[in-house]
């Protein structure tokens, strides 16, 4: 019994130390979280702004925000929920948003260490064409949860890895990775329901990229599908793949090159999907509201130019960050969001991903978006208070 014991705890440091090595090499690593307190006239461009469309997000968050207790805490340094109550009570009632989020929130500076610039990049919701039925140009399968697929929350197992997540199938009482997106290319996936199947592998990829979408049915009928899960391999951006193979240059790279390439080279362009082992699953839902995004990580409508996705390892959900950046053009893009969506590509405590929301600009903003910037956190009075 004890030598059992044993090998056990052994085959779980063995999985433990893999998956660090795995992630270690996977992430750079960066300075630790910092933040200064500011004031509002510190923050660059925030006279100018309207943060009309955060505060409908904030809003939206608040309804899940405060359905939680008052001593439950929102994140690293949210402070508690009920640090957050009156804020939100009032966001209701505001009619000017900037004399709202001035009257309740004091700014912080975000920061990995001394380093203040970060990364902001973009994401929007697509839009592919399918069918109900496999037959003629409709090929490529969307599928839905594998009934075998196994998720693990690595945090319930050690706090260390709060936030982490990884996922693999039970092969005879041991979790083994999944199928590679090559593999289910090539074979298929008996496990797992098959939602509809659509005329553009290449519009099917980089629905797996933003996560979520919208379809267009040959029926005339309309839907959206959002992020259910995936199958556990690290994201592999195919902009590095091409580039590594010399078919781009690291300064040509963005969505819109990318697809240009992959529609030119059909008979490479499977091979270089495959390069990025990632497979997401996804659920279908109804449109709802057309003038806001699919659903985020919060559960909630995303707002377009309203929320952003960032490091839930790292920061709160539902919580109000504004973003001192440029557009790809270079124009001054300075805007107050809302944390409301998370991904497997947005790591770091200076990073953030801004949803553009549905159409031909919002694409070719985020097709485009990966900008130096700064970044900073509101933080309500009371907790502000406690941070100076």
């Amino acid at each position: 019994m004890a030598r059992g014991r044993i090998l056990a705890g052994l085959v779980v440091l063995l999985a433990v130390a893999g998956f660090l090595a795995w992630w270690l090499t996977r992430v750079p690593v960066q300075g630790p979280l910092r933040l200064t307190a500011l004031h509002f006239p510190d923050l660059p461009g925030w006279a100018a702004g309207d943060p009309k469309r955060a505060l409908l997000a904030f809003q939206r968050s608040c309804k899940a925000l405060t359905a939680d207790a008052d001593d439950t805490r929102v994140g690293n340094y949210g402070g508690t929920v009920g640090d957050w109550r009156g804020a939100c009570e009032a966001s209701y009632r505001a009619d000017a948003a900037r004399d709202f989020f001035e009257q309740w929130f004091e700014p912080a500076e975000v920061s990995a260490g001394d380093a203040k610039d970060g990364l902001f990049t973009g994401y929007f919701e697509p839009e592919i064409h399918a069918s109900r039925l496999h037959r003629g140009k409709y090929q490529t399968p969307v599928y839905g949860l594998p009934s075998d697929l196994v998720s693990v929350d690595l945090g319930q197992f050690r706090e260390a890895f709060k936030g982490e997540h990884i996922a693999g199938r039970i092969d005879q009482h041991r979790l083994v990775p999944y199928a590679s997106r090559a593999e289910i290319d090539a074979k298929g996936l008996k496990t797992a329901p098959v939602l509809f199947y659509a005329d553009d592998p290449v519009a099917v990829f980089f629905l797996h990229i933003q996560g979520s979408g919208r379809v267009a049915f040959d029926d005339g009928t309309t839907a959206r599908v959002l992020y259910a899960g995936e199958n556990g391999h690290p994201y592999t951006a195919i902009g590095k793949t091409l580039i590594a193979d010399g078919a781009l240059k690291k300064s040509e790279v963005s969505l819109q090159s990318i697809r240009d390439w992959l529609i030119a080279h059909p008979d490479k362009a499977g091979a270089v999907m495959e390069s990025d082992a990632s497979f997401i699953f996804f659920k279908e839902m109804p449109i709802g509201d057309p003038n806001l995004g699919a659903t985020g990580s919060e559960n909630l409508p995303l707002t377009p130019n309203g929320s952003i996705a960032v490091d839930t390892r790292l920061h709160p959900l539902g919580v109000p960050f504004f973003i001192a950046t440029t557009t790809p053009d270079g124009k001054a893009f300075d805007r107050l969001f809302v944390a409301q969506d998370t991904g497997g590509a947005i790591r770091g405590a200076v990073r953030a991903d801004v949803f553009f929301g549905f159409g031909p600009e919002a694409e070719k903003l985020a097709g485009e978006m990966k900008q130096p910037g700064r970044m900073f956190v509101l933080l309500p009075k009371p907790v502000a208070a406690r941070l100076r």
